[in-house]
């Protein structure tokens, strides 16, 4: 159902380009942030494992019923509670069941979800959770464990949210490097110089979309070198040219706030992983 590799030499995923962005045009709906949480391919999953996500079917049940989904449901069932949790009343049992089930699950999507949804209830416990959940072995898991650091105390969990940088997969830097963006704007400019030069597409990509809200010589620079770089595939390098047209205090005002009162167009779509309009 997910490639957990990266397809560098392929055309970048369409969600995550501007011109499809929830983010976009004239009256922008006010999304940040960076592309969606996961890459989903189709594959061999069923019709009832897509639409894992619905929580509908649980809306009106009490919290036990969903923790008794997320406990001895088959895989769907799980995933969808884990998410439907997240919704709700923030109670010590919701934590507890997504600690002590969700995040242990063998199946990596409900622990994915597991971590979203203690994103959205917050609190001392789903930071820490999260903070374990950040070595996880699914990059995805690890990726979305950023976004819920984010979410809970970007300032709290920094240490954690910048060790992510140095970890293998692109979703998780790229993650780490849009949260850090947010809480120290400017300042993260040796980091995204660096990053402008990753392997990964979809970093530099990313890394020459935050320059935009750098203004200074050495980041003005780089965005031009990128953006005539005929070496560089398309995306990066229109990414780079929008970069340049930018203002670069527009832009950090964009991710000046938090994303806990975003609202997500898909449940299980994290709002971390949007980007803004330039």
């Amino acid at each position: 159902m997910r490639d957990p590799d990266e397809a560098t030499d392929g055309p970048t995923d369409p969600r995550v380009h501007p011109e499809e962005s929830p983010g976009f045009g004239e009256e922008p709906d006010g999304l940040e942030d960076i592309e969606v949480s996961r890459d989903v391919t189709i594959g061999d999953a069923t019709p009832r494992e897509l639409q894992a996500t619905d929580t509908a079917p649980l809306r009106g049940t009490d919290v036990a019923e969903k923790i008794a989904d997320l406990v001895d449901g088959d895989p769907v069932e799980r995933r969808r509670a884990a998410l439907a949790l997240g919704e709700g009343r923030p109670t010590e049992a919701a934590v507890d069941a997504l600690i002590e089930h969700g995040l242990a699950d063998d199946d990596a999507d409900v622990r994915q979800f597991a971590v979203e949804a203690l994103g959205e209830l917050g609190g001392g416990r789903a930071g820490e959770a999260a903070v374990a959940a950040c070595d996880d072995p699914d990059p995805w898991v690890r990726a979305e464990a950023v976004v819920a650091l984010d979410r809970i105390g970007r300032s709290e969990y920094a240490p954690t949210i910048e060790a992510a940088l140095d970890d293998e997969h692109h979703a998780v830097v790229r993650n780490a490097m849009v949260s850090l963006f947010k809480l120290r704007g400017e300042a993260l400019c040796p980091v995204l110089l660096e990053l402008s030069h990753a392997d990964s597409e979809r970093l530099r990509e990313w890394a020459v979309h935050l320059l935009a809200g750098v203004d200074a010589e050495r980041a003005a620079a780089r965005l031009d070198a990128v953006a005539n770089d005929e070496t560089q595939s398309t995306v990066v390098r229109s990414t780079a040219v929008r970069a340049l047209d930018a203002d670069p205090g527009k832009f950090r005002r964009q991710f000046s706030g938090g994303t806990e009162n975003d609202s997500a167009d898909l449940p299980g779509e994290s709002t971390l992983n949007r980007r803004p309009d330039l």
